[in-house]
């Protein structure tokens, strides 16, 4: 049976050693992924589990904007970047890509590729893995997009503890919550990412429509924007319960 899990968060910022200061100041460890050459950018990574903040910055522009890949989280970067740091997209996990997109096409939906992936990392070793975009949007809100990484999610833990590319937070243990979208109808965007990715419906009214995926969940939240705005923590840090971090337009917030 196909799995899927939330396996990122992507965040376009323009400076990434801003955003690891930030992170590292409250505690959180954040560091310099590597670059992704073919692509035009770069990336700082901060781990919570499995599940990791990215925060990606376009490293060279001229071939990030004429990179020969359909890949919307290049062209939004390109597109949004230096005016506009914000949370971009959700990425979804899952352990069978082909099945994952010919049940997206089976809703009408048009996708990217499914696009081989790879950066050098800062220690040298080589990162693979296989993505796809979901053209267009549902109302104003963009889809997430959709990776399968070379090793199992068994694997992948192990070796990034073992390499110590997961590293203990200084501030103790934190685990990554929530993302929530503010939209202008959360019944109707909810229970559309619910019929694409087979999730489960937690929580519901007019307002709010809670979805769960993995032990996490999405929030679809009563706005006027259409963007995903906040990433919620949990943690037993202090000096972090009750704490919004603001990079850019991005909201982190911390509860107990």
């Amino acid at each position: 049976m196909t799995t899927v899990q939330w396996d990122h968060i992507v965040h376009y910022v323009n400076d990434l050693d801003d955003a690891i200061q930030t992170f590292n100041e409250n505690g959180l460890t954040a560091f310099k992924g590597g670059s992704h050459t073919e692509w035009g950018t770069y990336n700082a990574l901060s781990y919570f589990g499995l599940t990791y903040i990215e925060f990606l910055g376009v490293e060279d522009r001229e071939t990030a904007i004429n990179a020969d890949v359909p890949n919307l989280v290049v062209k939004d970067a390109v597109a949004a970047l230096p005016e506009q740091e914000m949370l971009s997209r959700v990425a979804i996990r899952t352990d069978d890509i082909q099945t994952i997109a010919a049940s997206l096409r089976s809703h009408g939906l048009e996708l990217s590729p499914i696009m081989d992936g790879k950066r050098v990392d800062t220690n040298g070793r080589l990162i693979e893995w296989k993505m796809m975009t979901i053209d267009g949007n549902f109302q104003g809100l963009v889809y997430p997009f959709v990776i399968q990484w070379k090793d199992t999610d068994a694997d992948r833990l192990a070796n990034l503890n073992d390499s110590g590319i997961i590293q203990p937070h200084p501030a103790g243990h934190v685990e990554i919550q929530s993302a929530v979208f503010n939209v202008t109808d959360p019944v109707s965007a909810a229970l559309h990412w619910q019929a694409l990715f087979g999730l489960s419906v937690v929580e519901s009214d007019a307002a709010s429509v809670t979805l769960g995926i993995g032990e996490q969940t999405f929030i679809f939240k009563q706005g006027n924007v259409n963007q995903f705005s906040k990433v919620i923590f949990q943690s037993e840090a202090n000096h972090l319960i009750g704490k919004t971090i603001n990079i850019g337009d991005g909201e982190y917030v911390f509860q107990k």
